[in-house]
């Protein structure tokens, strides 16, 4: 402890030289912390972007009641499952912790806005109501309304413009609405959320879905919702299941089928390339601003950092200068830009109902980066400084 009182006594003594550099010339210390700031903001749009892609596209999978899950191998996301044949539920429910094995049908439709009357892609999603698929409350009190013919229930945070058929709906009275150019009835709200796949979600029976798309055979499903006896062991079972089933389906577990959806849109799509790009674009922006502002300062002074020299001051005090400016812009850059970011989530949250929030950790991430940001700059800017010369400059 002792030991520790007097480098922190020298550090308070210590004139703070690299603030007084920065704040000497306000005007381009201003210009460094908008520029950080806005690197901040791209970073930060671009994790947030990211983040909201894989939540919103698996809000659905984290809602499913179910164990283990069937899918066909070749089947790319939720929305692109393929499809195998029915009788391979019957098949699982011959092996021991099987409790159960029900169908689910998902494929994006055509649903006539009944407001807009403008079309827009929604996710059908088609289900057993007598073998509650989703852990949705608003869901599992009307499965007795979408055993009705054409009957669903319509996602309420779905994107657009909906509010006068939401204030129906929730008023008691049924709305018309139009899906494949089939009228249906919709009559109950449930809430999950738009996503980068659908605009929303609509809920039905499994008969209601094969009405609507008469197309899906029905000696065929999309993916099969695999519930066990209590006490089984869900991995026991998955490998049992993947040496008992034929090769035309997959068993995962609840979560692999979570990162199933995520692999494809990190790394099967374009969209998690780009969003991955736009982070390292805003991260070389931010590299670069800092560079020309610290640089400039190293040349302005660059006499007195010359005379430190002559004095017998080493390079490593005069590094230590450059490095502190770095420090205090990347924290003075950091907090309007976590400020603006807040605003710009909210807004696009509001426009879009996508799942965009700060969080603490995407926060730390993000000034971790722009430490790492202005250090490179400052470390790229010193090499003038060290090799300035007192002789070459009296």
């Amino acid at each position: 402890m002792i030991g520790l009182i007097k480098p922190l006594e020298q550090l308070r003594r210590r004139t703070p030289l690299g603030w007084l550099q920065l704040s000497h010339d306000k005007g381009r210390m201003l210009v460094a912390v908008a520029g950080i700031a806005f690197a901040d903001v791209l970073m930060f749009m671009q994790l947030g972007f990211q983040n909201a892609l894989y939540t919103s596209n698996t809000r659905l999978h984290q809602t499913l009641q179910t164990d283990l899950v069937l899918i066909h191998p070749q089947a790319r996301n939720l929305i692109n499952l393929s499809s195998f044949p029915r009788r391979r539920l019957y098949q699982a429910m011959n092996v021991p912790g099987v409790k159960s094995a029900e169908p689910l049908y998902v494929k994006i439709a055509n649903w006539k806005n009944p407001e807009t009357r403008r079309e827009t892609s929604l996710m059908v999603v088609g289900f057993n109501p007598d073998r509650p698929a989703f852990a949705l409350p608003e869901v599992n009190q009307n499965l007795s309304a979408i055993k009705l013919p054409d009957t669903v229930l319509f996602d309420r945070a779905s994107r657009g413009e909906y509010q006068g058929t939401i204030a129906q709906i929730a008023g008691g009275k049924a709305v018309k609405a139009e899906v494949e150019r089939r009228t249906i009835n919709v009559s109950g709200l449930f809430t999950v959320g738009a996503s980068f796949a659908a605009d929303g979600i609509l809920m039905t029976s499994d008969q209601n879905y094969l009405r609507l798309f008469p197309r899906q055979n029905a000696a065929s499903v999309n993916a099969g919702l695999i519930q066990l006896q209590p006490g089984a062991d869900p991995v026991e079972v998955q490998q049992v299941l993947k040496a008992y089933l034929p090769p035309d389906v997959k068993v995962l577990t609840k979560q692999e089928f979570i990162d199933f959806e995520k692999n494809y849109w990190a790394k099967n799509t374009a969209i998690g390339f780009v969003f991955n790009l736009g982070v390292a674009m805003g991260f070389v922006v931010g590299v670069i601003i800092v560079y020309q502002v610290l640089s400039t300062d190293v040349s302005d002074h660059m006499g007195e950092y010359a005379t430190f020299k002559a004095m017998g001051y080493r390079n490593v005090y005069l590094l230590g200068i450059v490095f502190e400016e770095a420090l205090i812009l990347s924290v003075l850059g950091f907090l309007p830009g976590v400020g603006v970011s807040f605003g710009l989530y909210s807004l696009t949250r509001q426009a879009t109902n996508l799942p965009l929030y700060m969080t603490l950790l995407r926060a730390f991430i993000v000034l971790v980066l722009n430490v790492i940001m202005c250090t490179i700059s400052g470390a790229i800017a010193t090499r003038k400084l060290q090799a300035a010369d007192p002789a070459d400059m009296f």
